[in-house]
């Protein structure tokens, strides 16, 4: 905390956690009135225009073939597929549940990384991948109608996996391009992946009821570009490792706002689960003296933050240089 004062800082990790875990509990209540395809459609509109306003006045760096590869896979993955997928997700299970599930993205980001960057595989990302294996599978067999909960863990895993492609991904773009003009860049893709909902977003809002309207409004501004901004901010004045750790916070506030605004609790089983699966991400982000990572786990948005200029790029799990998804 070099160059802000302590204050300023800590409220800018209070507004992103908030932001981030407020995301699952919107998606839930919107949820109720605008379908995931939908929902993701009307949610990245409203991140892509403020990001777009938020960068107007930055330079514009023209990305090379090979980038806009990698910033349409990351688009289409992180904020397209992940967007739907989660939302749907959130018709199947409770919104704790699904913020517990979604946080095992780190694991899968390091997987990912050993696999397509040459990273390899620590004892400790092996330990902490068997360990949150085993807290999903409690979850799966935590529902009730073990059918309908069994497709909702499928599909957090589904947006998970996503996540982890999009952060593998945007890694090497980072390396040279502006952090908020990537976001910005992938957020437009996620929501040009999303137009065939078009019309059902038109019909589903001309009937939708003001509440949801305005919460659509609210997962784009807050949760996408408002978090986006306090992260970097945050993330320019503490070390990756150290602002990392706040993201366990996420899925107990997530249980806890679906509490109290929702008054939904999600089985004692799924909490159990839940424990194990960050357990599990702990145990594997745990790495001595290695960098630490700075991977937040997965708003609603995709949620996911600019990193401190290029320099911060390879900060994240397995170096990865990850923007947090929500």
């Amino acid at each position: 905390m070099t160059r802000s004062p302590a204050a300023a800082v800590l409220a800018a990790v209070v507004v992103t956690v908030l932001a981030w875990a407020s995301a699952f509990i919107g998606i839930r209540a919107v949820g109720e009135d605008l379908s995931p395809g939908a929902l993701a459609l009307g949610r990245l509109l409203v991140g892509t225009a403020v990001l777009a306003l938020l960068s107007l006045r930055r330079g514009w760096v023209a990305p090379t073939r090979r980038e806009w590869g990698l910033l349409v896979l990351c688009g289409v993955a992180w904020f397209g597929v992940y967007n739907v997928a989660l939302n749907a997700a959130e018709r199947h299970l409770d919104a704790g549940t699904t913020a517990m599930l979604v946080n095992t993205g780190p694991i899968l980001i390091a997987v990912l990384a050993g696999l397509v960057l040459g990273e390899g595989f620590p004892g400790r990302l092996v330990a902490g991948l068997t360990v949150a294996f085993a807290g999903v599978l409690l979850i799966g067999v935590a529902g009730r109608d073990g059918g309908t909960d069994l497709l909702g863990v499928v599909l957090c895993l589904l947006a998970a996996v996503t996540y982890a492609v999009g952060v593998v991904a945007q890694k090497p773009v980072l390396r040279r391009l502006p952090p908020l003009q990537v976001t910005v860049t992938a957020c437009a893709v996620g929501a040009a992946c999303c137009l065939p909902w078009s019309g059902a977003l038109a019909a589903e809002l001309a009937v939708a009821p003001a509440s949801s309207v305005l919460g659509t409004v609210y997962l784009g501004v807050v949760p996408t570009a408002l978090a986006f901004s306090t992260w970097a901010y945050a993330l320019a004045r503490v070390p990756a490792g150290r602002l990392g750790v706040t993201t366990y916070l996420v899925p107990p506030l997530v249980v806890l706002l679906s509490w109290l605004l929702l008054d939904e609790v999600p089985p004692a089983l799924a909490v159990a689960g839940g424990a194990v699966c960050l357990a599990g991400v702990a145990l594997a982000r745990s790495r001595g003296r290695a960098r630490p990572p700075a991977t937040p786990a997965p708003s609603g948005a995709a949620a996911a933050a600019p990193v401190q200029g290029h320099a911060a790029s390879g900060r994240a799990v397995g170096g990865t240089g990850v923007l947090p998804q929500r």
